[in-house]
């Protein structure tokens, strides 16, 4: 690998991150360029656990999404520990599913029947939160070497911030976005009731405990139909 050329690509790569206008359209960003930038690889995606059940995020192949429901299912594979916040190797990897009998002995033979030839997981952090593993997988036995590794390690630091830049930044619109609508539902109540605002707050936020719907649902139908009932 020309390792200048590399570090060409990954800094375009690291501005186009940041011109993402979502979080789906930054993590599709992510497992194109893996793709794209590490040897080897046919395939990648963002795994995710919510508990102990398994999302796939920006799959750029189906079989992406079914070795991850596999894992899900077994509890078990290199993804779903990279994904796992208690293990902090840099790198799960499988040079080879049909030699793979001792640590996932449950994943990988099926897995070799999905079509998959060697894997590698990185774990996606920043210095604040874990979000997830980065799966890069090749349809051939072998097909990572240490170079492979190296890549793939590089982009999974880049892909942890932008992540995590992109999340923050969703989070901050729905915040601003949940916030106008509440006040936009204060202000109904307060002008067909004659309420204060905290008055009319306290109506929202009673509604939405004695009914256990969010404050900012109850507030969207405050918007929609003038009043709660």
């Amino acid at each position: 690998m020309d390792w200048r050329v590399f570090a060409q690509q990954m800094a375009t790569m690291a501005r186009d991150l940041l011109a993402q206008d979502s979080v789906d359209a930054t993590l599709e960003r992510i497992t194109g360029s893996a793709t794209e930038l590490v040897e080897g690889c046919d395939a990648a995606g963002v795994l995710i656990l919510r508990g102990e059940r398994v999302e796939s995020l920006a799959p750029t192949d189906r079989l992406v999404v079914d070795s991850d429901q596999l894992q899900g299912r077994l509890q078990e594979g290199p993804c779903f520990d990279a994904a796992r916040t208690h293990f902090r190797e840099r790198v799960f990897r499988i040079a080879d599913f049909a030699a793979e009998h001792q640590r996932w002995p449950s994943y990988a033979p099926p897995a070799r029947e999905l079509g998959l030839g060697s894997m590698m997981g990185f774990l996606l952090f920043t210095e604040d939160e874990d979000l997830g593993a980065l799966n890069l997988y090749s349809r051939r036995p072998g097909a990572f070497t240490e170079v492979s590794e190296t890549a793939g390690w590089l982009l999974a630091s880049h892909a942890a911030v932008a992540f995590s830049s992109a999340r923050t930044h969703a989070q901050m619109e729905q915040a601003v976005a949940t916030r106008h609508v509440i006040g936009e539902a204060m202000g109904i109540l307060m002008g067909s009731h004659r309420l204060t605002q905290d008055q009319a707050f306290d109506v929202l936020r009673r509604y939405s405990q004695e009914n256990n719907v969010k404050l900012r649902e109850v507030a969207r139908q405050v918007c929609e139909k003038g009043s709660l009932s």
